[in-house]
């Protein structure tokens, strides 16, 4: 089940480029971020309580705070600068830098969570890497 998720969010993702492109031309991308962020937090929220789960609030550890809010700081600061790159640069060269993050995510993956790491995963992240530069360039 979570392949279906992780493909209907890349989905998501491709239309979010699409769409975010057609929609900030001629306003600030400050501005742009902060719409899409209110529009995402409605929606978060909209689903919390279509689950019933606004409950669960209570029983967050403060280390799950501490480290939910960094991951939110650093959402909002992708966001502003996906934003920013998306209102000077084309789409299909944004994009594929975006997903760069690919490659990060699996090095702080074994750094920081200790996951493991194989030669198909460094295969992998080459080919990605290639890929991107073939696109940009």
């Amino acid at each position: 089940m979570w392949a279906l998720f992780a493909v209907l969010s890349a989905v998501f993702a491709a239309l979010t480029s699409i769409l975010a492109k057609m929609g900030i031309e001629n306003v600030n991308s400050n501005l742009a971020t902060a719409i899409r962020t209110v529009v995402v937090v409605l929606m978060a929220w909209g689903m919390v309580f279509l689950t019933n789960t606004q409950g669960g609030v209570t029983e967050i550890s403060k280390k799950s705070w501490l480290f939910l809010i960094l991951s939110g700081l650093a959402t909002g600061a992708s966001w502003l600068c996906y934003y920013r790159a998306l209102q000077l640069g084309d789409v299909s060269k944004v994009v594929p830098i975006d997903k760069l993050s690919v490659v990060i995510t699996v090095v702080l993956a074994v750094l920081f969570l200790h996951e493991e790491f194989h030669a198909k995963s460094l295969l992998g992240m080459v080919l990605i890497t290639a890929g991107t530069l073939l696109m940009v360039l």
